[in-house]
């Protein structure tokens, strides 16, 4: 176990100390656990290996990244958050709305994506009016990180809960007869909400801004709300008993996305008449994460196979004793805290088979734990400016344009923010599934 473990320990400090090369490390770690097991220290093989990776989470990823690239081409997004500028009357109620539109479509749209959306929007604005445009761009960035966990599409984190808790698209709305993690996810969104108003109430200059945005093709538009349609009927399927299509069932809402994204992308190229569609969808497919996430699943089977997975179990299930109460507080501050510093894809990754493993241990019902696990860590990169790729992406854009961004500068939005939704979010999944 302590090979392994140390294996595992090197590869996350090697990730946080080398950023751009988190995939690369992921996936030389998970050759040295492959040449471990074949040594003999402990049980894994090549095939053992390439079967603990969850390729119904790495097709829905790639497929929708495809997808979002379409429809972001196709300028709808922008369009729709011009009309919504359109109603507002002065700067506070746009910067509200402009951060509840990045929530809402960030449930469904990976959460760099909603950002570079929307944020065209607010640096215009911005201009316009003469006002700094590093408060606006940051609660756009830390609205569409908020609600990633909402929906089984919202964030690579609910992609991989998903999977891994074998839940469908409508099950994070309504799971075995209770709500499911949407309804405390959107009430910790409107508890922000409120935050985001009290910090902004002195903005109070008005806003004019013209629609001026034309979408010229309204097929990627019907394309997203078709992958979503089609990810809820696919949820009411029965699972097969012949071993064939058994597989398949387990790949169905990763074969949906590839269907559609396909769908769409033949048709971009027959308009085009050149494959350059296909080629501008791979140049945006972030395949870092897609490696990155490949490379994790055999690391994470390494430590599994080797017993470090239940040691941490036992470690979190001595620390917390026997209260289910104080294990799920335990769990959402840690997400919190070290969401805030490190990457939440490898985190939520790692930990999901040790809450499952915590959950074995007590007896428990795991669904709490996996909601508190996903809502401490999804949220909690808001915390701080490296704790999320979004955030990343705006302090770049807003340096890019000639802005100065300070750490203090984010923490006075990002904290009470993010605390605001974490605690409501958490008392409510708490009240819901843990009393």
């Amino acid at each position: 176990m302590i090979p392994a473990l140390i294996v595992f320990v090197i590869t996350y400090i090697l990730m946080l100390s080398f950023q751009r090369l988190r995939p690369y490390i992921a996936l030389c770690s998970a050759a040295v656990m492959l040449v471990m097991g074949y040594l003999g220290v402990f049980e894994m093989t090549l095939v053992s290996a390439l079967k603990a990776v969850d390729y119904n989470v790495l097709l829905m990823i790639s497929a929708t990244m495809c997808i979002v690239t379409l429809f972001i081409e196709s300028r709808m997004p922008a369009r729709l958050a011009e009309l919504m500028m359109a109603k507002v009357p002065n700067v506070l109620w746009a910067v509200t709305a402009l951060s509840l539109f990045a929530g809402v479509v960030s449930a469904f749209v990976d959460n760099v994506a909603t950002l570079l959306m929307v944020a065209p929007v607010g640096l215009a604005i911005s201009r316009k009016l003469k006002i700094s445009p590093v408060p606006v761009l940051i609660a756009i960035a830390v609205s569409s990180n908020l609600q990633g966990a909402a929906t089984l599409v919202g964030d690579t984190t609910s992609i991989l809960l998903g999977g891994f808790a074998d839940m469908n698209f409508m099950e994070f709305f309504w799971l075995r007869g209770k709500p499911s993690i949407f309804w405390p996810t959107e009430l910790g969104a409107l508890a922000s909400l409120l935050v985001l108003m009290f910090l902004f109430r002195r903005e109070t200059e008005p806003v004019e801004c013209e629609v001026e945005t034309v979408v010229d093709d309204y097929f990627p538009s019907w394309l997203m709300i078709g992958t979503v349609l089609l990810l809820i009927l696919v949820s009411f399927l029965p699972k097969p008993t012949d071993p064939t299509l058994l597989v398949l069932y387990g790949m169905r809402s990763g074969l949906s996305c590839v269907l559609f994204a396909v769908i769409g992308l033949v048709r971009a190229s027959f308009r085009e008449r050149s494959l350059s569609p296909f080629a501008r969808s791979f140049v945006e497919m972030d395949l870092e994460t897609l490696l990155l996430l490949f490379g994790l699943f055999i690391v994470i089977e390494g430590i599994r196979s080797a017993g470090v997975i239940d040691a941490i179990a036992a470690l979190f299930y001595r620390t917390a004793g026997h209260n289910p109460l104080t294990l799920y507080i335990l769990i959402v501050v840690v997400s919190v805290a070290l969401s805030a510093f490190i990457d939440n894809i490898p985190y939520v990754a790692t930990m999901l088979p040790v809450v499952r493993g915590i959950a074995g241990l007590m007896g428990a019902d795991p669904t709490v734990f996996y909601f508190g696990l996903l809502i401490g860590a999804t949220l909690g990169g808001n915390l701080t400016p490296i704790g999320a790729s979004a955030n990343i992406t705006a302090i770049g854009i807003l340096r890019k344009n000639g802005e100065k961004v300070t750490t203090g500068d984010f923490l006075r939005i990002g904290v009470p923010f993010t605390l605001t939704a974490v605690a409501v979010g958490a008392l409510v999944t708490w009240l819901i599934w843990g009393v």
